[in-house]
């Protein structure tokens, strides 16, 4: 019977000895033929199992290499080596699987994340990929936390769909045609009608739109799930497939909308505090020897804790993009053409290197930015008084720049026709989203979080690659 092991995170906290354990783990090291330092992935610390010499048989040693996989019963008792409390005196160890330890790819010393990502499958149990997934699962579950605590209504929206929220045109398409002599019209282009939905479709971009239609009906909703963009973009922040959060809620206006979203960024960071100290400890301390390598002038002045600290303890900087941009044309950095895209006139749209110089050498600490020409913004955002922006927020943090990217929604129907017509967005396909503004429209709002870019962001990673499993990126859908 395997449910009567216990996990190593547990008997470490608990520190009780004196007792029968069961525990069941990889090999992370094996030393002097009896000390076993063995892990299960519920924390980064292992526990020693101590093999007494002369109790168990060479062959059975001989099999208790890296990355073998036992299991271990014995007697919790007080560790008079340093490094750990208590150790686990064997009566009996049992492998249950064998590892060859010259083939193996994690030899005990340290390896670079690019060679992590070609052996994706096995990465998790290194200690940095440990702290990672379990930091991603806490700010999931604070996530789901925070929403049902406010009486929101979890919705899950379509992962194949025939609409593009964002306009972009970047999607996966999906069709069960054949590549090769797909049926076609008159005119040469592809019939979908003899497609699997009788239509052109796509992944999705965003559950924004459908999330809406659900916010009419129960007041506050969010969705929480997968979205696809078909960007070749080979960078550290971009991925093909990834995951947001996208609450959306009626009676809301900008301003409710910026003070949820801030909440809701403080919530979660919070709950990685209290709850995964050890792996932020770690994470921190890595970021701090990965910052060695980089010239001063580009190291953090803070730490990890430090920044994470400062993000939940302090009031996030509100502004308008027409003051981010008079700062910005105004600033030395500016002015000595430092930056790769110079900022020279109102209307531009925010590179992340414009973001992160107002997030980290102007205001030093997160930034709201709001009212966006509409030039540059979705075709659902609601037009202000002035004729030239829209009612947009994003959040941008120290790092990696926009982390959340919201709006109040238009929810005048002769507004918001006019705007995609503007746009060239056809309202024929849109027609059940208008329609909510037909039958008891309300004001609303609404924002998109990346919840990769909010791992990175709590994690310290560089790379957007590193803080989900199996990244897809232009070239690579390997494991």
């Amino acid at each position: 019977m395997f449910n009567n092991r216990v996990k190593i995170n547990e008997l470490l906290q608990r520190g009780e000895t004196g007792h029968q354990v069961t525990v069941m783990g990889w090999v992370r090291s094996f030393r002097n033929n009896q000390f076993i330092a063995l892990n299960d992935g519920s924390t980064n610390n292992n526990i020693q199992i101590v093999a007494t010499l002369g109790n168990f048989d060479d062959a059975l040693l001989k099999r208790i290499t890296i990355g073998a996989s036992l299991k271990a019963a014995g007697e919790l008792v007080p560790s008079v080596g340093k490094g750990q409390k208590v150790e686990i005196m064997a009566a009996s160890i049992e492998i249950l699987g064998d590892c060859d330890a010259e083939k193996y790819p994690l030899q005990p010393k340290k390896h670079s994340l690019e060679f992590l990502r070609e052996i994706a499958h096995l990465r998790f149990r290194t200690n940095t990929f440990g702290a990672v997934f379990r930091v991603r699962h806490a700010l999931a579950f604070a996530v789901h936390q925070f929403f049902n605590n406010r009486g929101f209504i979890y919705l899950h929206t379509p992962i194949i769909t025939a609409s593009d929220a964002e306009g972009a045109g970047e999607t996966f398409r999906v069709t069960t045609l054949p590549f090769e002599g797909p049926p076609r019209n008159e005119d040469g282009s592809v019939n979908f009608k003899e497609d699997f939905f009788g239509r052109s479709t796509n992944l999705t971009v965003s559950g924004q739109l459908e999330g809406e239609l659900a916010a009419m009906a129960f007041s506050d909703i969010y969705t929480f799930g997968p979205t696809f963009r078909a960007e070749n973009s080979n960078t550290a922040r971009h991925l093909a497939e990834f995951w947001m959060i996208e609450p959306e809620m009626a009676f809301y206006d900008l301003e409710d909308n910026m003070n949820l979203a801030e909440e809701f960024i403080r919530y979660i960071i919070q709950y990685v505090i209290d709850n995964n100290a050890t792996d932020l400890e770690f994470l921190s301390q890595r970021l701090a020897e990965e910052e060695k390598s980089k010239p001063q002038a580009e190291r953090s002045e803070m730490s990890l804790t430090e920044k994470l600290q400062f993000v939940v303890g302090n009031q996030f900087e509100r502004l308008t993009y027409t003051e981010a941009i008079e700062i910005l044309k105004e600033s030395n950095h500016n002015k000595k053409k430092k930056f790769q895209y110079p900022v020279d006139r109102w209307g531009i749209d925010l590179q992340s290197e414009h973001e992160r110089y107002l997030v980290e050498k102007h205001f030093k600490k997160p930034v709201i930015l709001s009212n966006y020409p509409k030039e540059i913004k979705a075709f659902y955002m609601r037009q202000n008084a002035d004729g030239k922006t829209v009612a947009a927020m994003d959040i941008l943090a120290p790092g990696i720049g926009e982390i959340v990217g919201g709006s109040q929604r238009e929810e005048r129907l002769d507004l918001l026709e006019a705007r995609m017509k503007e746009m060239n967005i056809p309202s024929h396909e849109l027609w059940w989203y208008l329609e909510t503004r037909k039958f008891g429209t309300v004001p609303h709002a609404g924002f998109g979080l990346g919840f990769e870019r909010m791992v990175q962001f709590v994690t310290g990673m560089t790379n957007i690659r590193d803080v989900i499993a199996f990244p897809r990126t232009p070239g690579s859908a390997e494991f």
